[in-house]
């Protein structure tokens, strides 16, 4: 699995000109399955994600990136996206061969995101699997991380 982790003051999605999800402060992750990816590394992926120490410690009056998410309390939007699967390695046409099939895919993107609510106490937001969706966001610092079940780095 890869995710695209995007530390936002605030973001929503919408499908159809309805709004799904919003949030303030937190994250916006993009989430891609590749075909193989399973359960074990959702879950590290996850951990990964509500640990990661990319905001400033509340009421520290620093910008020094040394608080996870669990500590700041921030909210979350996953949202699936198989482009994330993506070859760009001949031509100039994307090729989505390793992207996991629906069946395949969508559980793997509900454990993830059922992962980070038993790990933060509480709901995250969710696009629609498999949905044209609109996402709105305002990257805050600006702070993308790449995350790669695969590579664990």
């Amino acid at each position: 699995m890869r995710i695209v982790i995007q530390r936002v003051t605030e973001a929503s999605v919408a499908v159809d000109g309805r709004l799904i999800s919003s949030i303030g402060p937190g994250l916006m992750i993009l989430v891609g399955v590749e075909t193989g990816d399973d359960a074990e590394g959702a879950k590290w992926l996850a951990a990964k994600t509500v640990g990661l120490r990319i905001f400033a410690r509340p009421g520290s009056g620093s910008d020094v990136m040394d608080a996870s998410m669990a500590e700041t309390g921030g909210d979350i939007i996953a949202v699936s996206q198989f482009t994330l699967t993506a070859s760009t390695r001949k031509g100039n046409r994307p090729s989505y061969i390793r992207a996991a099939k629906g069946p395949e895919a969508e559980p793997l993107y509900e454990l993830y995101c059922s992962e980070l609510e038993r790990l933060l106490g509480k709901p995250v937001g969710r696009g629609v699997f498999g949905a044209d969706m609109k996402v709105a966001l305002v990257n805050d610092g600006p702070v993308t991380i790449i995350i790669d079940s695969r590579l664990r780095e």
